[in-house]
């Protein structure tokens, strides 16, 4: 049973017959197709079903020479919206199945994002062509929650909030001399982390690091995909699944000076959103590649 069903409307699903069925539904009554023709093994497909808004289940698997269908695996899925990162993305396939995993280097975030790419018929139909971009390509990631909760903003004046941002920017031309092998900006990097360590020391004393850490995104645990986040929430919309009925909360999120969304089950997320709020959760981290 996949672990992030429940973010997208799934928690009462326990049992191998019950997701059987509703992998059946997607296959019959499916709102996208997707399908690779010219695929080794037979007719490679993917079937996408929402099941609320933007979020839901694909199914994915092949056809025979007898023009039966095989389920292989399925995956929840939430589609965020806008692009999140034009970056060059190194995309490269799981070793157990047809299925794909996609790394990125953005600047902002400061580790490498690395996520499950949701639309993997859809790059591999691209993947063949010999115009396909190798360079630079536009990408929206999106985040399922499996726990999540609401912390109370931090109380910022104009003044900080703008010089924060020119702070942000001035450090990623840093990272981005750095990696060319600036000396002057690696030497900058590492008095400036000198300076933010020892500004931490002095606070951690008397604050919560909840008040000094405005935002984050760090992996959290073994697998690769998935991340500890905290950031503040621009918006949100609540809506349910239209097959159980369970309530789910759809969040834009900016953390570390990256927009995306994530999807969590109202019954995991503690404490009521509200726009300039924080969310602090665990993620699983989709991707979605716009050719």
């Amino acid at each position: 049973m996949h672990k992030y069903l429940k973010a997208v409307g799934f928690s009462e699903v326990k049992k191998r017959s019950e997701i059987k069925e509703i992998i059946k539904d997607v296959i019959e009554t499916y709102d996208e197709k997707n399908t690779v023709e010219s695929y080794e093994d037979g007719v490679f497909t993917e079937f996408s079903k929402n099941y609320g808004c933007d979020c839901g289940i694909t199914v994915c698997g092949q056809y025979d020479e007898n023009n039966v269908f095989h389920t292989e695996y399925y995956f929840p899925f939430f589609r965020g919206t806008g692009i999140t990162t034009n970056e060059r993305v190194v995309v490269e396939r799981h070793a157990e199945r047809e299925s794909y995993a996609g790394a990125c280097d953005d600047l902002r975030i400061g580790v490498t994002l690395i996520f499950y790419l949701q639309n993997a018929a859809e790059y591999m139909q691209e993947n063949r062509k010999q115009d396909f971009p190798r360079e630079k390509q536009a990408l929206t990631i999106s985040g399922l929650a499996s726990e999540g909760r609401i912390l109370l903003p931090l109380q910022k004046d104009k003044e900080a909030v703008k010089v924060e941002r020119e702070m942000t920017k001035n450090r990623s031309n840093l990272i981005a001399a750095a990696r060319n092998g600036d000396e002057e900006a690696m030497e900058s990097l590492t008095m400036e982390d000198m300076d933010t360590y020892t500004m931490i020391s002095q606070r951690i004393s008397t604050e919560d690091i909840f008040t000094i850490v405005d935002s984050y995104f760090m992996p959290y645990g073994i697998e690769c995909d998935q991340y500890n986040i905290m950031g503040e929430i621009l918006d949100f919309m609540e809506f349910k699944n239209i097959l159980t009925g369970e309530e789910i909360c759809q969040l834009t999120l900016e953390s570390n000076d990256v927009q995306f969304d994530v999807c969590i089950n109202k019954k995991d997320l503690l404490g009521e959103p509200q726009i300039g709020r924080r969310f602090k959760g665990l993620i699983w981290l989709q991707g979605q590649l716009h050719f």
